[in-house]
């Protein structure tokens, strides 16, 4: 097959992507989200900032729609590598769309990314499209696309033999590092990560910033028609959103952003900080996740072994076992079937296993109560062999990192690494230090996008922006919707006092509710206006 992301010409799509009943497995392991109204978006939009203008000189993209499956229709859209030469080199975006279920009453079309960065939209669509409401369904059709460089869109790929990536990537602790050894190795592996993916991946790195995926974004509003963008994002899909938001600012129909961060911390950090604190600290990812945790601990005692089988009766006795969990597996890794946990990797699969409060349809192995199976299972779990351990498999980071490396600033190499895991540490327990070296990766990135979005965020949109939260995140802070809300010059933040990362994860019938009235008639909530989740953990 013909690579992708090495242009001398005209870069080559990928396979055409097939809606599959499978997707919710992939997206779970990415994982770990009125007539006057129409009348209105029908208005001309105004003119996009400077930044974004050499969008409107490239070619629109034909899409030749065919069926892919379980009522989804798939296509290619054949997109500008540079913007700015929007007749030089291509490739092509991986699309995927399931048409208005009442086209008679059709609005338009609701453009949806799932977050990540990097999981792929036509993997996330099938695997999330019932959690959407129902109106919303029958009025739009709803498309995903796989981002420039994910997936089946010019997907980046550091090494020609995945098994060689997997060989540098071995001697990396699973989940972060923790003594002086393993942290050399950390660091060592990503430096040679860096340098191979910039020898191989050069062109495509050059441009994958989350604006020339805002760029591309437009390119397909024009390619289906609308005048105006309709568009839900989640997670880091809410970025993508804000920054399509001011560099298009005119062509804002109706933007739901669920689940958002700080778009001043993620992209550059205030007064220096990008000098000292990676990303996800200056985020607070690290603070939402340790809450969250200690939360599920508590809830997990309350309700007992019944409910939640890692119970130790009472909060305070569950939060010691989960210390007590950690402290045996740092130094006796457990076997269970087909797996050996260390103290990083039960770290890593506990943090992502938060994001889901109760189990999600289409995601196999969600939900607070499965994650206490978890822990039992590793708390009664028989010694792992005697070492030599087994290689730790890693899930390929190229795709993320090469996307959040390229768009947020984050300490250089040599940076005092281990003192920003003590920090966070300090202030988020055992989860901080995760969050610290998962930023190291970018240390020696070989490029940053030179069109990247760096603000400002405050472009006055032609309509106003929802930005939707639930308190209880342990992906992205609260703190991080408000100020998303308060970033932007049009946004009103809807509230849902529940838990999990994303509203869409984590229905709410009230959110659901005010998030349809205002995609099909434009109106958004009374200000102040908070939802409750349509279940609590742990309930039945």
């Amino acid at each position: 097959m013909t690579r992708t992301s090495r242009p001398t010409g005209p870069v080559e799509g990928r396979r055409r992507p097939r809606a599959s009943r499978t997707a919710g497995h992939r997206v779970a392991t990415a994982w770990r989200l009125g007539a006057g109204a129409v009348a209105a978006a029908l208005l001309a939009a105004t003119a996009p900032t400077p930044a974004a203008a050499a969008a409107d000189t490239a070619p629109v993209p034909r899409l030749d729609w065919a069926s892919c499956g379980d009522g989804f229709e798939c296509a290619s859209a054949r997109v500008p590598l540079d913007h700015h030469d929007p007749r030089g080199a291509g490739l092509d975006l991986s699309v995927v769309r399931h048409p208005a279920s009442d086209p008679a009453h059709r609005i338009g079309s609701l453009f949806y990314n799932p977050g990540g960065p990097a999981v792929p939209g036509t993997a996330a669509l099938p695997a999330m499209l019932g959690l959407f409401p129902e109106e919303v369904r029958a009025r739009f059709d709803i498309i995903g696309f796989d981002p420039r460089g994910t997936g089946g869109s010019a997907g980046v790929q550091c090494f020609e033999n995945p098994a060689d990536e997997q060989a540098l990537l071995a001697g990396t602790a699973a989940g972060h590092p923790e003594d002086t050894v393993q942290q050399r190795a950390w660091t060592d592996a990503y430096r040679s990560l860096g340098r191979q993916c910039g020898a191989r991946e050069a062109a495509l790195l050059s441009h994958i910033s989350t604006a020339n995926v805002a760029r591309d974004m437009d390119l397909l509003r024009r390619a289906v028609g609308d005048r105006q963008l309709s568009y839900l994002g989640t997670s880091y899909g809410s970025y993508l959103g804000a920054t399509y938001a001011n560099l298009f600012p005119g062509r804002v129909r109706a933007m739901v952003l669920d689940s958002a961060m700080d778009p001043v911390a993620w992209s550059t950090g205030r007064d220096g900080q990008a000098a000292t604190e990676g990303t996800l600290l200056r985020n607070g990812n690290d603070l939402a996740a340790g809450r969250i945790l200690d939360a599920f601990l508590d809830r997990c005692g309350q309700v007992g072994p019944q409910a939640c089988a890692f119970s130790a009766g009472t909060p305070t006795a569950t939060r010691a076992r989960f210390a007590e969990l950690l402290q045996r597996l740092r130094t006796r890794p457990v076997a269970v079937p087909g797996t050996t946990f260390t103290a990083g990797s039960a770290l890593e699969t506990t943090v992502l296993s938060l994001y889901a409060a109760n189990p999600v349809p289409g995601l196999p192995g969600t939900g607070w109560s499965r994650l206490g199976g978890t822990l039992q299972a590793l708390w009664t779990a028989t010694e792992a062999p005697a070492a030599p351990l087994p290689p730790v498999s890693h899930a390929s980071p190229d795709q993320a990192l090469a996307v959040m490396c390229s768009d947020s600033a984050n300490p250089p190499a040599g940076a005092d690494y281990p003192a920003q895991a003590a920090f966070a540490r300090s202030r988020s327990g055992e989860v901080g230090p995760y969050f610290a070296w998962a930023a190291e990766r970018c240390a020696d990135w070989p490029v940053r996008d030179r069109d990247r979005y760096d603000g400002p965020w405050k472009h006055r949109t032609a309509r106003p922006i929802l930005v939707v939260a639930n308190t209880g995140d342990p992906g992205m802070p609260y703190e991080g919707s408000r100020a998303m809300a308060r970033s932007l010059a049009r946004a009103e933040l809807l509230t849902v006092d529940g838990y999990g990362h994303t509203v869409l994860a984590n229905p709410s019938g009230c959110a659901a509710g005010y998030e349809t009235r205002y995609l099909i008639d434009g109106v958004l909530p009374a200000r102040g206006t908070v939802c409750a989740p349509d279940r609590q953990p742990f309930a039945g």
